[in-house]
């Protein structure tokens, strides 16, 4: 009893869906919400639901879990006092006031020392940076928060939302550390129906599928080449220009074997719970171009971007010029979103002068006989610049990344191929082989999915099985944090 007592009062900086604690906590969680799908009165379950939500929110952040239910709470109620009132000007006001109440603490603990180091550097001050630590998903529901008033606002969602269904969607637990960021169309109208009737077994089925990749994504593909990833980027002049190149085509797989992990595992729990939540990730590497590559990557982002701050901005409205600037501008935000840093922000500059340049090429490029041999030069061309851009992303400064380009460039050797490959047999095997995977095809993918739903369940429990046993026999000792936590 007291080592229970200990572990539901005591925060856990490790905390995830993919540790074991989290894990047992899941299912017997799980069981109880089984229970109350049956007999239960919906605000029974939307309570219990809540109530465990804010406790996954307090074992990740500890006392600064407040925040959570202080944000969700203020949201909806001025929201509503804004869906209430009859004067247009008001209503501007009280959408203003929301997004301003749902900004700060954002960008208190997210920006505030990268405030402090550039009046630093412009006024020649010498501030001390402030002890700060960002509260693990953030971003992500403040932006939940922000979609939710402005659609209101806008007509785009209309149902009445009782404060119970608000709290249960903005703290719900699967999207509550890394997304994927979920409207309130895709979620609420899910909660006004019965349990009962959410649940089918192919629903069921879908998210043990999901699970299954994600667990395979993260826990075992990216987190076993982490660690050579790691040592490249954190000094890459005491390497080789080959080995440079390794780690950034490992990185590309980590960041997307992560993050797509765990929205795959996100989503899969959701789908256990009866909830239909959207895909984040749609093969990206397949992409010709940039903006293709962002209707494939980190999709609930790039739609956020695109409705709330693109779009607005004029979008492509307001002729080229302007097209171009929102473009670029977008990109710097979005950038600066995945922390305050001048490299995301370059990354994120990287991107939008890609775009830019897409955009201006188009009416030539559209010109094109529409061949392999096209294809092949957009997607290469498209890949490599992506592989360049994770260069930026993942390096911890400007010097370090410079320094790689730099000894990728003029200290590359084939030489190094067949040594590394015999020194890293299985990092290449889960690099590379991951990378190729990229080239299924979505009907492919779904085919596969719709097999493993058909199959008998005694062989879902086998598959299962053996995935959590190669997973324990080759990953590290510990799941290392998700690299979208921390933004």
């Amino acid at each position: 009893m007291r080592q229970l007592a200990e572990f539901l009062s005591s925060q856990d900086n490790h905390w995830s869906i993919l540790t074991y604690p989290f894990l047992v906590t899941f299912v017997l969680f799980f069981a109880i919400y089984l229970l109350l799908t049956r007999g239960s009165r919906r605000t029974t379950l939307l309570c219990y639901v809540v109530a465990f939500s804010l406790f996954f929110a307090w074992k990740a952040n500890g006392v600064l879990m407040v925040l959570l239910p202080a944000s969700a709470v203020l949201s909806w109620y001025i929201t509503k006092l804004m869906r209430d009132s009859t004067s247009r000007k008001a209503r501007k006001w009280w959408l203003a006031l929301t997004i301003i109440i749902d900004l700060i603490p954002l960008v208190y603990f997210k920006y505030t020392n990268f405030f402090i180091s550039i009046i630093n550097d412009i006024v020649h001050t010498n501030m001390s940076p402030m002890s700060l630590i960002l509260p693990v998903g953030l971003s992500f529901y403040t932006f939940q928060t922000i979609s939710y008033s402005v659609d209101v606002y806008k007509g785009k969602f209309t149902l009445e939302t009782t404060l119970l269904e608000y709290l249960f969607y903005i703290t719900f637990f699967p999207l509550l550390m890394a997304g994927p960021i979920t409207r309130a169309g895709t979620l609420i109208p899910q909660l006004k129906r019965d349990a009962q009737n959410t649940k089918s077994s192919i629903l069921v089925y879908s998210g043990l599928w999901l699970i299954i990749l994600g667990l395979l994504k993260k826990a075992l593909v990216a987190d076993y080449i982490a660690e050579y990833n790691n040592w490249i980027f954190e000094d890459p002049t005491a390497y080789s220009g080959f080995e440079n190149v390794m780690a950034v085509f490992g990185y590309s797989l980590q960041i997307y074997c992560d993050f797509s992990g765990y929205s795959d595992v996100s989503i899969g729990i959701a789908a256990l719970m009866g909830f239909r939540l959207k895909e984040n990730f749609r093969f990206p590497y397949q992409s010709l171009n940039l903006q293709e590559f962002w209707r494939r990557w980190h999709i609930a982002l790039s739609t956020w971007f695109r409705d709330y701050l693109y779009i607005p901005l004029g979008g492509n409205r307001k002729g080229e010029l302007r097209t171009y600037f929102n473009n670029f501008f977008t990109m710097v935000v979005a950038g600066l979103w995945h922390g305050a840093s001048w490299m995301f922000l370059i990354w994120g500059a990287m991107h939008g002068l890609g775009l830019v340049v897409h955009k201006y090429c188009k009416r030539w490029l559209d010109q094109l006989p529409n061949t392999f041999y096209t294809k092949a030069g957009a997607w290469i061309v498209t890949f490599l610049y992506l592989q360049v851009t994770w260069v930026f992303f993942r390096a911890p400064t400007w010097d370090n990344a410079m320094a790689m380009c730099s000894h990728i460039w003029h200290d590359f050797d084939w030489a190094y191929l067949v040594p590394f490959v015999k020194a890293r047999p299985i990092w290449t095997l889960f690099t590379f082989g991951g990378l190729l995977m990229q080239a299924i095809r979505q009907r492919h993918a779904d085919r596969l999915r719709a097999a493993f739903i058909r199959s008998p369940w005694l062989l879902k429990l086998i598959i299962f099985a053996m995935v959590i046993q190669l997973i324990v026999n080759i990953s590290q000792d510990n799941v290392r944090p998700f690299i979208y936590a921390q933004f």
